[in-house]
């Protein structure tokens, strides 16, 4: 990137977060239906492609590596999970026609579906907290530095990556190193020793990397990696524990993907319940 600032449309082409949670839902049907994920078709909006250009635009390994250094540290804030939740709701866009649903709503409506299916604690702590590395967005990030399918970078670009062609604008695809398989990577490195292409998904691990078992852990790192975990690329730098954890992340998705519905959940009754879930795993301040 230069040093440039960024117009508007530059840093935000969509109108909201959801443009591309629904896209997703587009791609990926319910289960036992058709995928349509190799078709981009018309119904694709022009802000969510150009969300999609700008992201594999700038996501160089450079990038990442500075967004690495500014954001490892955790020394944005220090709050809790529900403070974190209460934040993250003033990402609400009262111009969205989709959804009257706030973030804390959304959250809430994943970890409701996990719960109603019997799973352990963790994994509806997992759910309810999953996307809230998106405060990003409130850090002065760019829509394309928060969200998006993620990727590995510092190596060849797989063509299972939603939108491949518009990687040629990304200046590492003129390193003849980047280009290679396994690019500075070496086969079955594994992916904890990959530099991942910056968003929600890596940011938050980070800051409950000490709170929850591996297995949530995966689904949060892992979760925007839809190449990986339902296109099967990269498996040429995973070694056996990345194949285990991306079971979880399997396990999780339909959670994520299809647990949005009409109806909200209703926050204040169910907020003891997630405040003691919440207490038995989390410190009650997290630096951020």
């Amino acid at each position: 990137m230069s040093d440039r600032p960024l117009e508007a449309s530059e840093r935000n082409p969509m109108a909201d977060l959801d443009e591309w949670e629904a896209l997703l839902r587009q791609r990926y049907q319910e289960p036992g239906e058709k995928s349509s994920f190799r078709d981009y078709g018309t119904d694709v909006r022009p802000a969510v492609r150009e969300f999609y250009r700008l992201n594999h635009r700038h996501q160089t390994l450079d990038f990442v590596r500075a967004k690495e250094r500014q954001y490892l540290d955790r020394n944005h804030r220090v709050m809790g999970i529900w403070e974190a939740m209460e934040f993250l709701n003033t990402l609400v866009d009262d111009s969205d026609p989709d959804t009257d649903l706030t973030q804390i709503e959304h959250l809430m409506q994943a970890a409701e579906a996990i719960r109603t299916d019997g799973h352990p604690r963790w994994f509806i702590l997992t759910g309810l907290i999953h996307d809230l590395g998106k405060i990003l967005c409130l850090f002065g990030e760019p829509q394309w530095a928060v969200v998006g399918d993620t990727f590995p970078v510092g190596c060849r670009y797989s063509d299972k990556v939603v939108f491949p062609g518009f990687f040629q604008e990304n200046p590492d695809s003129n390193v003849a190193l980047y280009q290679t398989e396994c690019g500075i990577y070496e086969p079955g490195c594994g992916l904890d020793g990959v530099h991942m292409s910056w968003g929600h998904d890596e940011y938050l691990y980070h800051v409950v990397k000490d709170h929850l078992p591996e297995e949530g852990l995966a689904m949060i790192r892992y979760h925007s990696f839809y190449a990986a975990h339902r296109e099967g690329a990269y498996t040429h730098l995973m070694n056996q524990d990345d194949r285990r954890r991306l079971e979880w992340v399997r396990a999780f998705n339909p959670y994520d993907l299809y647990s949005k519905g009409n109806e909200p959940p209703d926050v204040e009754a169910l907020r003891p319940y997630y405040e003691d879930l919440i207490a038995d795993f989390i410190p009650a301040k997290l630096a951020w």
